[in-house]
């Protein structure tokens, strides 16, 4: 018992002094880099000079913001249409054609709930609304299909 202690008070001393010295073989920098003075005056020279980087700039800034814009409305108006897939409408209609879960999707909840007590017409609705989705007949109640097949 009296040697175990030893041994980790060993191990402990040794660690105790390497670690520091590994912390000094590896020093780290902490300071923040500054642009050399060169660096400086040619970008002054590019920025006050001809204009045009200033100009460059700014017209990216404008167009960065308009292509956000584009986006931030586009992403808006999928969301209130819904963003309604064909795909997805035509494996509802396979998988549970029957229930009229593919008629609550494309936002025909009456008829949804005629096919879901009808168990979609003993199957005969399902089928046609299978070919109807897939050939692009049967569209969503508010519009076409964001994604197509």
């Amino acid at each position: 018992m009296l040697s175990k202690i030893k041994t980790s008070m060993v191990v402990l001393a040794i660690a105790l002094i390497t670690v520091p010295s590994a912390w000094a073989a590896f020093p780290v920098n902490t300071t923040k880099t500054v642009k050399t003075q060169s660096a400086v005056v040619s970008q002054k020279l590019t920025d006050t000079e001809t204009g045009i980087s200033s100009e460059v700039k700014s017209n990216e800034k404008k167009a960065a913001k308009v292509a956000k814009k584009e986006i931030k409305q586009s992403f808006w108006k999928k969301l209130r249409n819904g963003g309604k897939s064909q795909v997805i409408a035509l494996l509802l209609v396979i998988l549970v054609g029957a229930l009229g879960i593919h008629r609550f999707y494309l936002g025909y909840t009456w008829q949804g709930i005629v096919q879901l007590l009808t168990l979609g017409g003993c199957g005969i609705w399902a089928l046609i609304d299978l070919i109807r989705i897939a050939t692009g007949n049967l569209e969503p109640k508010d519009g076409p299909y964001d994604e197509t097949l």
